[in-house]
């Protein structure tokens, strides 16, 4: 654990991590743990989570909360999740913006940002027998499969959408794998990270005017039941999976980071930024929205650029941005370490 450590601008960095985190985990295609991998705190972070465990609810409840603190390096998660909470209601919003209005951009980042990261990995990868190398093949392969999956319709019943939290939040431990994707593939998408999260922000604003007239608006109330199962969910799958996590990591690390190189290269597929969007329709054809007015995503039809445009040039640039980024978050992270010891 580092939380002695750390200076005061380590800690803003933690935080800045922390929104980086919260913000891609919430585009589809792109997970959060890549960002946890590539600066460096990937497995400080699913060993701080492994430490939620019967130990730290026993500290807890005996009021022990210093050594609850210290024990869970609480002051490093704290740093982090305050930062995917920050993101969650700001960064993300921008980027919802910039998805928008500058889409290939944005994804032609996010491609660059993982490309850098298989390179992260795979340059200090020693360990090339067989079965790394299977490992890294199917990887690859479950990752491609994903992406070509077709959605499933949308589903609100609690014990679904708790088991939704669960899967939804894979993304922030299993580097590669993207917990959005995921709840698109499941459903619901819309309904967890759209129509779920603008019925709080209305339940905040209401509050605040001290209208509790919402309390009468069943399609309301059920959309907050809906939030707070997921999130629920959400935290239960964080704590589970870091278990999980973090027992293979200690007794199979190569073989971890094996397939971890191949879903992160499967999941190029998702995040590829010259593509289409395929909207939900109904049986006659016409678009489905969802309860914003907003169509409802259903897939991607993906194609190969046109290098006679301009724009396909600038979004090679965004790529070589996005590489740019994660050798500076390694540099970043080799600094930290080195900085720590």
């Amino acid at each position: 654990m580092q939380q002695s450590t750390r200076t005061f601008t380590d800690r803003i960095f933690l935080v800045i991590k922390g929104l980086a985190m919260g913000a891609a985990n919430k585009v589809p295609g792109v997970s959060g743990g890549v960002v946890a991998f590539v600066a460096g705190f990937y497995e400080e972070f699913i060993y701080s989570l492994q430490k939620i465990n019967l130990k730290a609810f026993k500290l807890f409840i005996n009021f022990r909360f210093n050594s609850f603190w210290r024990y869970i390096n609480g002051r490093f998660l704290g740093l982090l999740i305050l930062g995917m909470l920050i993101s969650y209601f700001s960064v993300s919003k921008i980027l919802d913006y910039l998805i928008i209005h500058y889409e290939l951009y944005v994804w032609a980042s996010f491609f660059g940002m993982i490309v850098g990261s298989i390179y992260y990995i795979v340059k200090d990868f020693n360990d090339w027998s067989k079965r790394n190398i299977f490992l890294i093949t199917i990887g690859t392969i479950a990752g491609i499969s994903i992406s070509l999956l077709d959605p499933a319709k949308e589903n609100d019943n609690l014990w679904f959408v708790f088991i939704c939290g669960i899967i939804g939040v894979s993304g922030m431990t299993l580097p590669g794998l993207s917990g959005s994707f995921i709840l698109i593939l499941l459903g619901n998408y819309v309904l967890l990270l759209v129509d779920s999260v603008n019925a709080l922000y209305d339940t905040i604003a209401d509050l605040i005017r001290w209208d509790l007239s919402f309390l009468e608006n069943a399609k309301r109330i059920r959309l907050l039941k809906v939030l707070i199962v997921f999130s629920i969910g959400s935290l239960t799958g964080l704590v589970t999976l870091s278990h999980f996590l973090g027992f293979v990591l200690k007794r199979y690390k190569t073989a971890t980071f094996a397939s971890i190189i191949g879903f992160i290269t499967g999941s190029l597929g998702v995040v590829w930024p010259w593509k289409n969007k395929i909207y939900k329709v109904d049986t006659l054809g016409n678009k489905l929205v969802d309860t914003e007015g907003n169509l409802i995503l259903d897939n991607y039809d993906r194609y190969l650029p046109d290098f006679l445009t301009l724009e396909t040039y600038i979004g090679i640039v965004f790529i070589l941005i996005g590489i740019a980024i994660v050798l500076w978050l390694e540099w970043y992270g080799q600094r930290t370490l080195k900085n720590s010891k």
